[in-house]
């Protein structure tokens, strides 16, 4: 009910914030798996929300999660230490989907039943967030999409978000109440069985 009961009120969302130790990047260079083990329970939730709103289809997703993961192990050594670990990893991730997107693979869509009857979307347990979010997907531009993905599922503070996706917190903040005006017109306006919020 996370989803939907943060557009519908706007109340801000308390998930566990992501605390990356940049040290974990050293760690995997030097082959330590459980450094790996760690960064993937700090990130993967987040990492996943962010490929979604991208990406638009959770096997896609799934698939570069873990091309992203693999590209981290191979590519640890060459992280610099400047505080956005997060940023690094969204980095990859998108030019991982980039360079699928080249090779031809196309981007799949999801649509309603997808999401409502399939148990694939772990995260997103009530019927009225995979309302929200099949909503999110439809009606979003894609930097909208992050931003409420990253605030709603991850619990990313909106200043978090702004540094990993290279916005200013300002441009974040605007973007993100305009996409929950948006959903909230869409809900109300659109049916979805939500007409008593008129």
């Amino acid at each position: 009910m996370l989803l939907f009961t943060m557009v519908m009120n706007d109340e801000p969302n308390n998930l566990k914030q992501n605390n990356i130790d940049e040290k974990l990047f050293k760690r995997i260079a030097d082959n330590d798996m459980q450094a790996l083990e760690e960064l993937y329970h700090l990130t993967e939730r987040t990492l996943y929300a962010y490929l979604l709103s991208i990406v638009k289809n959770h096997d896609e997703t799934l698939d570069i999660m873990q091309q992203t993961y693999i590209k981290i192990m191979s590519s640890a050594h060459l992280y610099k230490p400047q505080g956005k670990p997060l940023a690094w990893i969204f980095t990859i991730a998108k030019n991982l989907h980039l360079s699928n997107l080249r090779k031809g693979k196309k981007e799949i869509y999801l649509d309603s039943d997808e999401i409502s009857n399939n148990a694939k979307f772990s995260y997103i347990t009530n019927n009225d967030d995979k309302i929200v979010l099949e909503t999110v997907l439809k009606i979003l531009d894609q930097e909208e999409r992050k931003i409420v993905m990253l605030y709603a599922v991850s619990g990313l503070k909106h200043r978090e978000i702004a540094e990993s996706i290279g916005l200013k917190l300002s441009t974040t903040l605007s973007k993100y109440h305009r996409a929950l005006k948006k959903i909230r017109k869409h809900l109300i306006e659109g049916g979805e069985g939500y007409e008593e919020f008129k």
